[in-house]
């Protein structure tokens, strides 16, 4: 069963499952959790820190994802501590930085971009990822009009590039191109994603 709040698809809170998760749309009071979880994730993982000409959506979760129609937040929450979070964005890769070809594949507008899938290390390995992953790709087959599934990631972040890998085919790993890119490597996902 699906829900509409303000005109949007949500994705129907999921029961808690035997470890206490709860997978769940974002609230405006899920918004100072799950940039707690973004920005240690920048911060440690990803070790860029906060820059803002990439991490402005972090600032403003509700701008971004909770009040656009096409774009979406979700939450996994354990008791009461936001503990993973994804997003779908209504972009496409932008050029620059990104080529331009991989830009041109996947234009705005018709592109759901995969975005923020962030699990705190301690709740890593309870396959909340692949949950996000799954509602995500729901959420994106029924908002309507999109026609491709995207996202990027950056392969020195641990486990990333092998759970993309389990999911998505490559369409550019940048480490190959000449000059090494910014060593992202970019994919795409069958859509409508199987099992959303």
């Amino acid at each position: 069963m699906v829900t509409a709040t303000a005109g949007a698809t949500r994705a129907p809170d999921a029961p808690a499952d035997a470890d206490g998760y709860v997978l769940r749309t974002a609230t405006a009071q899920d918004v100072g959790g799950a940039r707690a979880v973004m920005l240690d994730t920048v911060y440690h993982d990803l070790r860029s820190g906060y820059v803002p000409r990439w991490h402005a959506d972090i600032i403003d979760l509700e701008g971004a994802y909770l009040r656009p129609e096409r774009c979406t937040l979700l939450v996994v929450v354990c008791g009461d501590e936001v503990v993973a979070t994804g997003a779908v964005r209504d972009r496409g890769p932008q050029a620059p930085p990104n080529p331009q070809w991989v830009a041109d594949r996947f234009p705005s507008g018709s592109t759901a971009q995969l975005c923020r899938i962030y699990v705190r290390p301690e709740h890593r390995r309870h396959g909340l990822a692949r949950r996000l992953v799954r509602e995500l790709g729901g959420f994106a087959a029924r908002a309507g009009g999109y026609t491709s599934l995207y996202l990027h990631t950056d392969p020195a972040v641990p486990g990333a590039e092998p759970f993309w890998r389990s999911l998505a085919h490559e369409v550019c790993d940048e480490r190959a191109l000449p000059g090494g890119g910014q060593g992202i490597v970019h994919f795409e996902l069958p859509m409508p994603l199987p099992g959303a």
